[in-house]
């Protein structure tokens, strides 16, 4: 009898820990401060006095426009989120536009705080995302792929690397959703290679196998941002 009791008082305290769960992330971090005088940074944002609300809180204009794609990666995102339409707050939700020149590239990237849901407009673009780490150590990370033409969805799932290539010859262009206000985004190369201070080449060296010479030459290059 005691022992079921155990059990019991056991399972109750868990299902009430599955409720009391913190908050999904909407920025990088958010650093607790003890001082109670100091300036308030909250996870998002601060509300609006809904008395001073307009509708001009939720209208953003200017998707219509094609974003300028003259980078080395020949591709242009423009965001629509939180900062840009303050009444996303707390919807979860944000918008973007990507123009892609002929052949152009979003290279490699996740959102650690969204999953994406892309629709083509105009062009032919080949996606793809990788799988997280399988549990199994003889496996490799799976890669899915697709070619999609306009009116074609594909999703991405949250956190996950995925790429757009238009290997199309002209221009392609598409809109993808967002799960997030704030969604984030970490380019994979950007990241490794052009972090400032950069990461010491001997530990790249040995993540990749690979010659210091190529890690320095990978760390010299200029790494576009086309967000």
């Amino acid at each position: 009898m005691a022992i079921r009791l155990l059990l019991f008082t056991i399972l109750a305290l868990a299902s009430s820990l599955a409720y009391a769960s913190d908050p999904s992330p909407l920025q990088d971090f958010c650093v607790a401060v003890n001082d109670s005088n100091t300036t308030v940074f909250v996870n998002g944002k601060i509300c609006k006095d809904p008395k001073m609300v307009t509708a001009d809180d939720f209208f953003f204009s200017g998707l219509n426009k094609a974003g300028n794609t003259s980078n080395p990666l020949g591709s242009k995102v423009t965001l629509v989120n939180v900062n840009l339409l303050a009444g996303l707050n707390t919807l979860g939700i944000s918008l973007v536009r990507i123009d892609y020149a002929p052949y152009g590239l979003i290279p490699p990237h996740t959102h650690p705080r969204a999953a994406e849901i892309l629709v083509v407009v105009q062009g032919t673009l080949y996606v793809g995302f990788v799988t997280s780490n399988p549990a199994n150590p003889n496996m490799k990370n799976k890669l899915f792929t697709k070619t999609l033409y306009p009116g074609d969805v594909f999703v991405f799932p949250e956190g996950l690397i995925h790429f757009q290539f238009n290997v199309g010859k002209t221009k392609a262009v598409a809109f993808a959703g967002l799960s997030s206000q704030n969604p984030g985004v970490i380019t994979i190369a950007n990241s490794v290679f052009g972090s400032n201070p950069p990461i010491s080449s001997d530990v790249l060296t040995k993540a990749f196998q690979v010659n210091k010479n190529v890690i320095k030459y990978l760390q010299g290059q200029f790494w576009s941002d086309n967000n």
